[in-house]
């Protein structure tokens, strides 16, 4: 969840044993270089004093312990209710007790008179380990206890759940690094469900829970704007988001260093604690903290919030507010947008939001409510950085500044301007909701009408189509989407719409086989929503001659030209313009990263029949993988047209022939029982893996590593075949990239036709795996439960 802690001491400390993960555990004698007494834990009203927020607004105690006791995560029901998660067990000392007891609940707040307080509280999900995220849904509310998802639901009116619905069984994993699972499920406004560090996104449609592939990024939180673009961060980076459709981009996995997905959008994010905070987890770097000894850049950056409320100032609206618990402060961004892409700017100059000068205020989550206001979930703790990152130096000042209790604490505040007096909105299943002026109001509407399923609904969100608001109208798009309700009709009135983000809505509703005017639109973003949807080669290259050069543009239209590059540089070779030429470098660059014969001897001729786009294909196709330390050569099945190659592209290229090249790999061919292994693996592949790591082999980011050229699957086998039997937990890296991610066992599985078939696939010529290999390793490590690690496997490997 966060990298940091708060303490500070002028003691010198001798190496501690809690330091864990020794990789990360950072030098081992340390200097506390700032003497400041141990901080006293206070109470909710003496917290309130120690806060400074920014000028015109004010800070109010929703609910505080005994209530609720170490809350990671919050959401409204359409009732005014409040779910929040209480992650108990957590880090109850220096070495995680309490991390695998079913100390962890689901509290359903209420304010039953109407003062702003919460009142009353029902357990309504009890005796569970470890919870980590909540969403109110469909009369009940979704919670991850991983590794499941559930949906939770009282049916008797109790307040306690008595459905318990497993939508997911990969929801993160039962122990292991809480900051690095699945959380924060959203219900945006294109009716997915999107959950940070996970790539499924789920749909709720009569009833049933849908799955669908999206992608996994993110770390803690994710929140969405008024167009329905995700937004997420990284504990060292505060913004990021999604500019275009995140799902397009499941379609093509080499576009991992697409801008226009988790793109960073602030340059600048100095922070600006209101005391010192030498704590941090890597404190004794002399980069991190400044004279003062305050904390310069992010480190344990937590759920961000684009405030959409109608309670703040206008010039608030639309603004990021991001909590950063490790300097015990929420800082806020002004959002821009130009053409499509988005802006953060720091309004700190010296100050920032929110501060506190009480170190265990810990901001984990912010929330936009029902009554405009923004909430903020507060941890309230001393030790928030989990034990397998924690370092010789955090461990020296929580032992001196006593930080380890309590850890039984914590609060949700809500921030609002001085004078309001904003009372909840109770949502009803009506389309005049969606013109409401507060954002959470909109979405949940819009939620409780694509629940119902209610057709009834469908003429009001027509007429909603002409409404003056172009809110009201996206929503009412998307609503209508989320019914089954979009007919061609519709998308024709909402291309001609005079907002951009409707029309690039009116483009991602639009059916399969729409046929679009791209020729009438001129603003990026729709453009490069049309270039996803368009499934015809002839109407895009026109549009790429054109637009090319837009990396948005770009970038969407490389979503769908997977697996038919050269042949679409050849077509877009014969309009010859800046924009074609930008295009056909990106895609001879993605030829390149997927590392196939066919398709790069054919970008080859050709480079050789096009001299206007001949230097840019050559240095496209001498890209690689800059995270990868090795080089894959690539075998032609003849000499390349003569051109004067990049030296990285002659290194990796080789043809019958070719100088000093070495012999031909020599590919045995699979035996009988072999070639049935094969197949056999090749269709639980399908049925099984594939979900996963992809039909194509390369994976999904932040869901699974690729298996393409992967150094474990064309390694050893019998590494190979632990891995698939017991499991990996990550991090682990492949191909240069860490993987913090961890595969599940699969001993059920006839494990030697589906390593037989990763090592044959995909232009694979490795070796077969034997059955009697499998065996004999299922025998050898027989009453193993534990999963591998990276470091046992390689030492493993030294051992034989």
């Amino acid at each position: 969840m966060t990298r940091l802690l708060i303490a500070l001491l002028c003691l010198s400390f001798a190496p501690s044993s809690f330091a864990l993960n020794t990789k990360r555990a950072g030098p081992e004698e340390v200097e506390l270089k700032f003497k400041l007494p141990p901080p006293v834990p206070l109470s909710p009203e003496e917290a309130m004093k120690a806060f400074a927020v920014e000028k015109g607004f004010r800070i109010e105690l929703v609910a505080s312990e005994p209530m609720i006791e170490a809350p990671v995560a919050m959401s409204f029901d359409d009732q005014g209710r409040l779910y929040v998660c209480e992650m108990r067990g957590y880090m109850h000392d220096l070495s995680g007790a309490g991390e695998k007891e079913p100390t962890g609940r689901v509290s359903l707040l209420e304010d039953t008179n109407g003062d702003g307080r919460m009142d009353k509280a029902t357990a309504f999900l009890d005796g569970v380990v470890m919870p980590r995220a909540v969403m109110a849904v469909n009369g009940g509310a979704l919670i991850a206890v991983p590794p499941q998802l559930l949906f939770c639901k009282d049916t008797n009116g109790d307040g306690v759940a008595d459905v318990k619905e497993v939508v997911a069984t990969d929801f993160g994993t039962l122990g292991g690094q809480p900051e690095h699972m699945a959380n924060s499920p959203v219900w945006a406004m294109d009716n997915a469900i999107w959950s940070a560090g996970y790539s499924t996104r789920f749909k709720l449609r009569s009833g049933v829970w849908q799955k669908d592939a999206g992608l996994g990024r993110g770390q803690w939180g994710l929140c969405q704007d008024d167009h329905g673009r995700l937004y997420f961060n990284y504990n060292s980076d505060m913004l990021r988001a999604d500019l275009l459709p995140t799902e397009a981009f499941a379609r093509n996995p080499l576009l991992r260093n697409a801008t226009s997905i988790n793109a960073k959008l602030a340059a600048d994010q100095k922070l600006y604690p209101a005391h010192p905070t030498p704590g941090v987890n890597r404190g004794y770097d002399e980069k991190t903290l400044s004279a003062e000894g305050k904390l310069q850049k992010p480190t344990g950056t937590c759920g961000a919030l684009i405030y959409r409320g109608d309670t703040f100032p206008a010039e608030y609206r639309g603004n990021a507010f991001v909590p950063e618990p490790s300097a015990n402060l929420v800082k806020r961004f002004t959002l821009s947008e130009t053409d499509g892409l988005v802006k953060a700017t720091n309004t700190a100059k010296g100050s920032e939001f929110l501060t506190s000068t009480d170190e265990r205020f810990r901001p984990v989550n912010a929330c936009n409510g029902p009554d405009g206001a923004l909430y903020l979930v507060d941890m309230y703790r001393g030790i928030i950085q989990h034990q397998s990152f924690l370092t010789h130096y955090l461990i020296a000042n929580i032992q001196a500044r006593k930080l380890e209790t309590p850890f039984n604490m914590g609060r949700i505040w809500r921030i609002v301007p001085e004078g309001s007096s904003a009372k909840p909105v109770k949502v009803a299943k009506d389309a005049k909701l969606l013109t409401h002026a507060n954002g959470w109001v909109r979405d949940t509407a819009q939620r409780l009408i694509v629940e119902s399923a209610d057709a009834s609904a469908v003429p009001v969100l027509k007429e909603l189509l002409q409404n003056e608001s172009p809110l009201a109208r996206e929503h009412a798009l998307w609503t209508l989407d989320g019914l089954a309700a979009i007919t061609p009709d519709i998308v024709k009135t909402a291309l001609a719409d005079k907002s951009e983000h409707v029309r690039a809505a009116a483009a991602r509703v639009a059916p399969r086989d729409y046929v679009f005017d791209l020729a009438a639109e001129k603003h990026p973003l729709v453009l490069a929503n049309l270039a996803i949807k368009t499934i015809s080669d002839a109407a895009l290259a026109p549009l790429l001659a054109t637009h090319g050069k837009n990396a948005l543009i770009r970038e969407a239209a490389l979503t769908g030209l997977r697996g038919k590059e050269a042949a679409f540089a050849k077509t877009l070779a014969q309009t010859p313009s800046d924009g074609s030429k930008a295009v056909i470098g990106a895609l001879a660059e993605l030829i390149a990263l997927a590392g196939k014969a066919g398709p790069i001897a054919d970008m080859l001729d050709l480079a050789s029949n096009s001299p206007e786009n001949r230097d840019t294909i050559l240095k496209g196709l001498a890209k690689t993988d800059s995270k990868s330390k090795t080089v894959k050569l690539v075998w032609l099945e003849q000499s390349p047209p003569t051109l004067k190659l990049p030296a990285d592209l002659e290194k990796r290229l080789v043809w019958p022939g070719k100088p000093g090249a070495p012999a031909p790999p020599v590919i045995k061919s699979l035996t009988e029982t072999q070639t049935a292994l094969f197949e056999k693996g090749k269709t639980i592949y399908a049925t099984l893996c594939a979900a996963c790591h992809q039909p194509h082999g390369f994976g999904l980011d932040g869901l699974a590593p690729p298996l393409v050229d992967s150094e474990w699957v064309l390694g050893k086998t019998d590494v190979l075949a632990r891995i698939v039997m017991h499991g990996l937990a990550g991090p682990v890296k492949v191909a240069g990239r860490t993987y913090n991610l961890a595969m599940p066992p699969l001993p059920q599985l006839t494990v030697a036709g589906v390593l037989t078939y990763i090592r044959r696939e995909w232009e694979h010529t490795s070796s077969a795996v034997e059955t009697k290999t499998v065996t004999a390793i299922r025998e050898q490590e027989k009453g193993r439960l534990m999963m591998w690690t990276e470091k046992e496997l390689k030492n493993l490997g030294k051992k034989k």
